[in-house]
C-alpha cells in the first residue's frame, strides 16, 4: 500500500492506493473522476501515515462498498500539512494534461 498527499487546485488531499504510480492513465483517470485533473502528489511513507491516522486507515481499507484502488483518506488540505512535515515526504512528480481545460 501506498500513500500520496496530493496538492491541487481545491486544496490537498491524502490518498491511498496498490497502484505502483499516481502517474499512470488509470491512476490519472481515476484521479479525474474526483475532480482532480492537475496535480502534484508526494508519497508518504504508509508507517507515518497509519501512525498519524490510526485506525481511520483500516476502516478506508476495509470499507465493503468501496471498490476503487485509489481511495481518499483525508481532503481535509489544513489537517494533512499539519500531520506531515515537507522533509517527511517523498520526491514530488507532476502532472498536468497535455491541453487544459478551460
Amino acid at each position: 500500500m501506498k500513500a500520496y498527499m496530493v496538492l491541487a487546485g481545491s486544496g490537498a488531499i491524502i490518498v491511498l492506493t496498490e497502484r505502483a504510480s499516481l502517474i499512470d492513465e488509470t491512476a490519472i483517470e481515476k484521479l479525474a473522476a474526483k475532480g482532480i485533473e492537475k496535480f502534484i502528489a508526494c508519497e508518504i511513507p504508509f508507517v507515518l501515515v497509519e501512525q498519524r491516522y490510526g485506525g481511520h486507515v483500516a476502516v478506508v481499507l476495509g470499507d465493503p462498498q468501496e471498490t476503487d484502488d485509489l481511495r481518499v483518506l483525508d481532503e481535509d488540505g489544513e489537517r494533512a500539512f499539519k500531520l506531515f512535515r515537507f522533509d517527511e515526504l517523498g520526491p514530488s512528480v507532476v502532472y498536468e494534461p497535455a491541453s487544459p481545460k478551460r
